[in-house]
């Protein structure tokens, strides 16, 4: 399996209240991209401040397999969610890597 983990910063042309409706976007994706074993997503609400460094929103999504991650990308789906953040987006950090255990 694939971890695929994802922090969000975004820029004054950001709606807080759109947090929910950008979350509920991102778990739908699971019902809609094959290869998805898992996904989680929320709003940032760490109480360690000093760590946030302007990153609000988080995601969690385990594939399958590395060929499921490269599927998600191009995927119609994955591309309407980052449609929705043109214009709001100033950075993102992606992780990806294989689960051992």
């Amino acid at each position: 399996m694939f971890e695929h983990l994802v922090a969000f910063k975004f820029n004054g042309q950001y709606d807080p209240q759109n947090g929910e409706h950008l979350v509920g976007t991102l778990l739908a994706l699971k019902e809609q991209i094959p290869g998805i074993v898992d996904i989680t997503a929320g709003v940032n609400v760490t109480e360690e401040t000093e760590n946030i460094h302007g990153y609000t929103l988080g995601l969690r999504v385990t594939f399958t397999d590395q060929e499921a991650l490269r599927a998600y990308g191009p995927h119609p789906a994955h591309r309407h969610f980052v449609g929705l953040l043109e214009g709001i987006i100033e950075e993102v950090v992606v992780v990806d890597y294989p689960i051992f255990k």
